[in-house]
């Protein structure tokens, strides 16, 4: 009989992670404590990085279908006029340096494109682990239910993809308190008929101003229209996405903004709202036959758009590094996996620190000299660390 493995957590990561998995030859199994299996969240970046490896998955026309192609740019914009700092087509460009495109998607829609490439009784929804139980030979995990009673199950491995606020990582190391940044994020989802014009292009559009920015692009397949914005806070202490935010406080944070921004704004027919906290790299990943992936593993600030990114990537060397082991080399291939993602991945979690005062500098010679660095750039070229990474050639390490 193959590994056992037992994915905890039915969010992007778990699911990306089970389906490599099973292509590998692995019997993955996920258990998810919502009684309904849907994510939660707005927009992704979907970066070359990311886009090649669904495209192994036999999931690029899934993807084509729900997600938007950035044919045009990306582009910066100063806060008060709206003057385009930066402007980088991509489309062609993109594609012949990576060798795929940047795309941007609705959580929910990738979500639902990774649930369908898993067989149903696969996934296992209102599990909640409240207990983990590991020997040299196998792991008991023990979950709830809303119904009452309770279920045990025996696994070879564990995988702890159950998030930012994870209950595997603590049986594995002992967690430092995240730092609270004293900023917050704005999100919203607006109807592209409702949304302004300009909003509705193949376009990501990064405002920079004093203090705060804000980022919008197309998701959905264009039907929808993605918002973020990062404003200071001292009160909003909340971290979780499903939070409801205040419009009116959202339209006062730009109220002095260029009137674009504030047509999109003022088009929100509602917004979340959540505290953004700093997390610093694990010195480790691993216990035995027990693991962590995606953000249990490394969350990450949202300034790189890296986190879905980096969380896919985990799932594919996990299965390289569990495709040939044995139930006795378990632990081995386990410490292999984190060899081998924990740099890279703590890399991406720290270079993401530094974008917020980058992108809020206060007008004055930093912000004019930010500017003009911004109109010599070529970010396409700059991200190649990021973008050119393969999973499937990078050596493993031990």
């Amino acid at each position: 009989m193959g590994l056992r493995v037992a994915v905890v957590g039915g969010g992007l990561g778990g699911l990306a992670a089970a389906i490599h998995l099973r292509r590998a030859g692995v019997d993955a199994v996920v258990y998810e404590q919502a009684p309904v299996l849907r994510e939660v969240g707005a927009g992704v970046m979907i970066a070359p990085n990311m886009v090649r490896l669904i495209n192994r998955l036999g999931l690029g026309d899934a993807l084509a279908r729900c997600a938007v192609w950035l044919e045009a740019a990306w582009e910066y914009r100063r806060w008060e006029d709206g003057e385009v700092l930066f402007s980088q087509p991509l489309g062609e460009a993109c594609e012949q340096m990576y060798g795929a495109n940047l795309h941007t998607a609705h959580r929910a829609d990738l979500h639902a494109m990774f649930q369908s490439a898993l067989p149903p009784e696969v996934v296992h929804l209102d599990h909640r682990l409240v207990a983990l139980d590991q020997d040299d030979a196998e792991v008991e995990l023990t979950f709830t239910h809303r119904t009452g009673g309770e279920t045990k199950v025996r696994a070879d491995v564990v995988i702890g993809a159950d998030g930012i606020h994870s209950t595997v990582r603590p049986l594995i190391v002992t967690e430092v308190e995240p730092h609270f940044c004293q900023l917050s994020a704005f999100r919203a989802l607006i109807p592209v008929e409702k949304a302004p014009e300009y909003a509705r292009r193949p376009v990501q559009s990064l405002w920079l101003g004093p203090a705060r920015h804000l980022v919008h692009y197309p998701v959905s397949g264009g039907k929808l229209v993605n918002v973020v914005a990062v404003v200071p806070s001292d009160e909003w202490l909340l971290e979780s996405w499903t939070a409801d935010g205040d419009l009116s406080d959202f339209a006062r944070e730009f109220a002095t903004w260029d009137e674009n921004v504030r047509q999109l704004i003022a088009a929100a027919p509602s917004t979340k709202r959540w505290a953004l906290y700093d997390r610093s790299p694990l010195e480790r990943w691993t216990s035995g036959r027990v693991t962590l992936l995606g953000d249990a593993a490394h969350a990450m600030l949202p300034f790189f758009a890296q986190g879905a990114g980096q969380a896919i990537e985990d799932g594919a060397v996990l299965a390289r590094c569990l495709r040939e082991a044995d139930r006795d080399s378990v632990p081995k291939a386990l410490l292999s996996y984190e060899a081998t993602r924990r740099p890279r991945a703590s890399r991406v979690q720290l270079m993401s620190r530094g974008r917020a005062e980058y992108n809020h500098m206060p007008d004055g010679p930093a912000q004019r000299e930010r500017d003009a660095g911004l109109r010599d750039g070529d970010f396409l070229r700059h991200s190649a660390w990021l973008y050119t990474y393969d999973v499937d050639t990078e050596p493993l390490l031990s």
